[in-house]
């Protein structure tokens, strides 16, 4: 297994990404402890990790709050003895779909002050630590937004969300670097858009989805499993020799450099 003795935090473990990547943490060998807002979410995604033979716990903490981050890293270190990787899988205001003429600066900022906080939080507070034990991995989201063709930038006007996605992008790059020096690899997964988060019922037409499948190379759409196995590949010392990346994990409707 990928992760055999690993201690891995997931934030925001109780939407669709996290809870996806913890459970697949977990039956790659990892403790995971999955962090939320709301104790009685990550607690039910727990509560089937363990049913399923892993090692999981719950607890809360605003992802945003750097004293609730520390508090809580703290506690795992107490209970776990470390932590070897964290994840920010915690969701971004996302308020696409309004032309940048007509939106607001509240609404144009809103995935700033969400994704991009929570990314500066969590990778501060965890690089600290992360730092003085000299190892460790850190796994931060962007999406496909901040990587998208004219013609569908014209079709998504996505507002403040590509921009926060890209503000994610260098954030990684910027930490990877600070921490290289001391062991602490960081890396960015940037799937395209998931349809089993958009909550459709089995078989119900998508017009949007059709436009972005036709807008892929493969084809397709990713889907949450292969987004959660490329992040336990990347968090696991297989891929020691990858930081400052952005995995592209868009079924090429994009490809790029990086």
């Amino acid at each position: 297994m990928l992760l055999t003795g690993k201690v891995a935090v997931v934030y925001g473990a109780a939407g669709k990404v996290g809870s996806t990547v913890a459970r697949t943490f977990a039956a790659e060998g990892a403790e995971v402890v999955l962090v939320g807002r709301t104790l009685s979410k990550v607690q039910t995604v727990a509560a089937g990790i363990v049913a399923a033979g892993g090692r999981a716990s719950a607890a809360a903490a605003d992802a945003t709050d750097p004293a609730a981050v520390q508090r809580q890293l703290d506690e795992v270190v107490a209970r776990a003895g470390q932590v070897d990787i964290a994840v920010n899988a915690t969701g971004v205001d996302d308020r696409q779909g309004t032309p940048l003429l007509e939106m607001s600066y509240e609404d144009f900022r809103a995935p700033t002050d969400t994704g991009v906080k929570s990314n500066f939080v969590i990778g501060t507070v965890v690089g600290r630590y992360l730092a003085e034990r000299r190892a460790g991995v850190i796994l931060t989201f962007s999406t496909s937004a901040c990587g998208l063709s004219g013609r569908d930038r014209m079709f998504h006007r996505t507002g403040g969300f590509g921009v926060a996605c890209a503000a994610i992008e260098e954030f990684t790059r910027s930490l990877a670097a600070e921490l290289g020096p001391a062991g602490v690899r960081v890396v960015c997964l940037r799937p395209d858009a998931l349809p089993e988060t958009w909550g459709l019922r089995e078989g119900e037409p998508s017009p949007v989805g059709d436009y972005m499948t036709a807008g892929t190379v493969l084809g397709r759409l990713p889907s949450l499993q292969q987004v959660a196995d490329t992040a336990a590949f990347t968090a696991s010392d297989r891929a020691g020799a990858m930081t400052g990346a952005i995995l592209d994990l868009t079924c090429g409707s994009s490809m790029s450099p990086t």
